[in-house]
């Protein structure tokens, strides 16, 4: 077979058996993969919600389509009809290209285990502080980790090549040096880096973390190498250098769990029947699917010169809860004491003395005689 391959080789032009050979690898390659992945398919619908062989698809189904070609192209280059020269360039250029698919395979393999981590610990669950700690560490290490192999595919295209080999070994004596002035250049994204060690392992903060930082609501949305980036509740996105939740203080809503008290603050007069309020506040609170059924409490909690202050307490399972439990609340007792109590709303008080009062008329009358005959003198 082979044999007649090469009889067959040598009768016809060089640029016709190349071109022959190019097709048919790209033509194998493209019948493999429509072969393996309606086998895989047909296996990733048996498994429900989460499937392996989905993963699979989704994260390897381009490279392979490049890949697979490839790899038989390769396995049939000796029978192509090159010069010497061409012959090397074409093989190179093979080399360099499995290296990267390599390289790509690998990445796209640590994105399928952390596909089944993320299924294996769901944030969606309502406490779910220890699935958040563990998705932060997968993130920063599946960061780290594609970086070193971007960094080791690299190096070996480049030492693959004969004069960077001379190169590497002529600059060798000046490492220490050069690694002496590279470590002052980049000092601050070293720095970034072992913040971003010391969070994935000590976490101050997480994926989903609720944060108030530089005065501003959101949750941690990215973790990456160098820096962090926050969603803020209207949409906008924060972005902060990793070292700053090192160096800087700021407020972590879930730092050991999802639960938070809401507060609302009414400012009324002295007169309105506070015990009305708390048992409306409860009735409320038992209507509302928000409220965790933990924490009620209405208390006067100032007394000011013209308004009381009443606080009204309540728990709720996350932040988000939180604020909108607060406006519900916020809003129903509002309209029970527009309703009940319009008076007990807060007021300011005048109080005029009848003596006081006359003697103010007075003189507000003999002003305005002399200005009266001021007008008549000029």
């Amino acid at each position: 077979m082979i044999e007649n391959l090469g009889d067959l080789s040598e009768k016809m032009p060089h640029w016709v058996w190349n071109a022959l050979v190019i097709s048919f690898s790209i033509c194998i390659g493209i019948v493999i993969k429509s072969i393996l992945v309606p086998i895989v398919k047909r296996q990733s619908q048996k498994e429900y919600p989460y499937s392996v062989m989905r993963s699979i698809i989704k994260n390897f189904n381009r490279i392979f389509t490049f890949f697979i070609p490839l790899l038989v192209f390769a396995s049939m280059l000796p029978l192509l009809r090159f010069n010497q020269s061409t012959y090397d360039l074409v093989s190179k250029i093979v080399e360099i290209l499995i290296n990267i698919s390599f390289a790509v395979i690998i990445i796209r393999t640590l994105y399928v285990f952390e596909d089944y981590l993320y299924h294996r610990f769901d944030v969606a669950k309502e406490n779910n502080l220890r699935e958040r700690k563990i998705r932060t560490q997968i993130v920063f290490i599946r960061k780290l980790l594609i970086t070193l192999i971007i960094l080791i595919t690299t190096a070996i295209i480049l030492l693959s090549f004969e004069s960077m080999r001379k190169i590497g070994a002529g600059l060798l004596t000046g490492v220490g040096i050069g690694g002496i002035i590279i470590g002052f250049a980049a000092q601050k994204s070293l720095g970034n880096l072992l913040a971003g060690f010391q969070i994935a392992f000590t976490q101050p903060i997480r994926m989903d973390d609720v944060l108030i930082v530089e005065g501003e609501w959101g949750k941690v949305e990215e973790i990456n190498l160098t820096y962090v980036v926050v969603a803020i509740w209207d949409k906008r996105r924060l972005v902060l250098p990793i070292n700053y939740f090192i160096e800087k203080p700021f407020q972590n809503w879930t730092r050991t769990t999802a639960e938070i008290l809401g507060t609302v603050f009414i400012y009324t007069d002295f007169t309105i029947p506070v015990e009305s309020l708390r048992q409306k506040l409860s009735e409320l609170l038992h209507a509302n699917r928000l409220w965790d059924g933990k924490v009620n409490v209405l208390q006067v909690t100032d007394l000011r010169e013209r308004t009381m202050e009443i606080r009204c307490l309540m728990s709720c399972r996350n932040s988000g809860d939180a604020f909108d439990l607060r406006c519900y609340v916020r809003e129903n007792m509002i309209a029970f004491i527009n309703e009940h109590y319009p008076d007990a709303l807060s007021k300011t008080r005048i109080s005029l003395d009848s003596e006081s009062e006359k003697a103010e008329v007075g003189h507000v009358g003999s002003r305005s005689a002399m200005v009266d005959e001021a007008k008549r003198g000029r």
